[in-house]
């Protein structure tokens, strides 16, 4: 390994695991290998500082104020008013079987793989930033809470959003920094292409099995 990187040195295996161009067994040979070689490692850290140097002059371009709410009314705002009494019954009756079944311990936050599925979730206003990886392997969701939290008195509740379906409710966020839960199989199939989000609720989350509060954060979720 060399103390630098040059632009037109050739890509080793550490560059093209740090650009995401290896395959999903090239890239698990790669880690097995690199939790047995500190050179390998620090070679990985080297690649991943030079690419963040690429985007230096780049400057970062700030959405217009409405686009977040423009999401959020477009997540839940219309459908929300579509839903039934029936429906709005039905979502309560599996949130509470969720609660029953969903509930977030506290473990250490995971490495995201190359077959995980990720979402950021920011809420500027508010200073809250919560980072989710969802393992398709194991159906577990992780959450670490990096910034920010609910006002006291109130919850933040997650929310899993598929096309044009009603938001389900994966549980609370918990009070720790980080937590794990076990997503249900027929869940997990919905991930892929989904839209996490949180919600500020009472205690003990939504009443009617539906997002009542604000929604104060929206991401999709993205393969690693």
């Amino acid at each position: 390994m060399t103390d630098d990187v040059t632009d037109d040195a050739p890509l080793s295996a550490a560059a093209e695991y740090a650009l995401g161009l290896l395959t999903p067994s090239e890239a698990r040979a790669f880690e097995e290998q690199m939790n047995r070689d500190i050179n390998l490692r620090a070679e990985l850290v080297l690649w991943q500082e030079h690419l963040v140097t690429l985007t230096d002059d780049i400057a970062p371009v700030a959405p217009p104020e409405h686009t977040f709410q423009e999401i959020a009314d477009r997540l839940f705002g219309v459908q929300q008013k579509r839903w039934s009494l029936t429906s709005l019954l039905a979502g309560a009756a599996s949130a509470i079987a969720l609660a029953a079944a969903v509930a977030f311990v506290i473990l250490p936050a995971p490495n995201p793989s190359h077959n995980d599925l990720i979402a950021g979730l920011v809420g500027d206003e508010i200073g809250l930033q919560v980072d989710a990886v969802f393992d398709p392997d194991t159906n577990t969701l992780t959450v670490d809470r990096l910034a920010g939290g609910p006002a006291e008195g109130r919850v933040f509740e997650i929310w899993l959003i598929a096309g044009d379906d009603a938001p389900v409710s994966l549980g609370l966020l918990p009070d720790a920094p980080s937590g794990q839960v076990k997503i249900a199989t027929e869940l997990a199939a919905l991930f892929a292409g989904g839209v996490l989000a949180l919600s500020d609720e009472p205690p003990g989350g939504s009443p009617t099995g539906a997002p009542t509060g604000d929604v104060v954060a929206v991401a999709p979720l993205n393969s690693v």
